[in-house]
């Protein structure tokens, strides 16, 4: 039986997904699903570069607001909606494009995976959250070496799923993989001076578009502090500015700085790429 035909437009943070997404499903009459980890969750609009409310009305968007900031979504409850949302837009004769940068999710569209069977086990969660993402790596080279090699060793948020489930199993299972769909993705590959200004052009666009002002409305909402800095650097940092931790000058840096070594991570993950019809492009 035939595969169903989809798109995944990719690339590192601040590559012009977006742009080229919407551009795309104009062409093709299609309609966007998002991967992004962030733009799932309602009031993350400024720091995840989340498209305008013009944007979702010009061109049907899925996988957005889907969820509430204080509790992370789960990659199972993500791909469930992803994979409802390509059914319908299928349904409707329309092109599914799936644009973003987390690789996670884009693997849990693509691929048939059973993900283990292991509950959250908020008392270690309580005991991980304490420890920086350099310590819960070593914790989790101790416990399973193997799942250290493909691991982002900058996720505490990943770190803790895998040694939550390695101490429940004893290692992380490794996914076996059969691809859903037939899928061709365009994988957005800017030169490096060409990235890091874009990377320093959002963060001042952001700036000025409020991005304090969204990280003051997370903690009026009383999101928690310990989940504001698991949102992404646009609000860590703006808290710890908030908190007089550090400058303003000192914020946008480490905002530029940690997203660029970001998005090196984000390319050694996306060249590993190769099952799917593979485009690579320069902007």
């Amino acid at each position: 039986m035939a595969r169903p035909h989809i798109i995944v437009i990719t690339g590192p943070t601040a590559s012009g997904k977006s742009a080229r997404a919407l551009k795309l499903a104009r062409k093709l009459k299609g309609e966007i699903i998002s991967a992004d980890s962030r733009q799932v969750y309602r009031g993350l609009d400024i720091g995840t570069a989340k498209p305008s409310k013009k944007e979702q009305r010009a061109i049907p968007h899925h996988c957005i607001d889907i969820a509430s900031p204080k509790k992370a979504l789960t990659v199972i409850e993500y791909q469930k909606a992803a994979l409802r949302a390509i059914k319908k837009i299928l349904a409707k004769g329309k092109m599914p494009i799936i644009v973003g940068g987390t690789g996670f999710y884009i693997d849990a569209i693509l691929y048939e995976t059973s993900f283990p069977a292991v509950p959250p086990n908020p008392a270690l969660r309580g005991k991980l959250e304490k420890l920086s993402p350099a310590k819960l790596f070593v914790l989790l080279k101790k416990l399973d070496p193997e799942r250290a090699k493909n691991i982002d060793a900058k996720n505490p948020r990943r770190l803790m799923r895998a040694i939550e489930i390695a101490k429940a199993l004893g290692h992380v299972p490794v996914l076996t993989k059969t691809l859903r769909f037939d899928a061709k993705i365009v994988l957005l590959n800017p030169p490096k001076a060409t990235l890091q200004k874009n990377i320093a052009r959002r963060t001042t666009k952001m700036l000025r578009a409020g991005l304090i002002d969204e990280v003051r409305k997370l903690v009026r909402t009383h999101t928690p502090r310990s989940r504001i800095l698991e949102l992404g650097f646009e609000y860590k940092y703006p808290l710890l500015y908030l908190e007089r931790q550090i400058s303003k000058d000192e914020m946008i840096a480490k905002i530029n700085t940690e997203n660029w070594r970001y998005a090196k991570r984000q390319m050694t993950w996306f060249k590993k790429i190769g099952t799917p019809a593979l485009t690579q492009q320069s902007r």
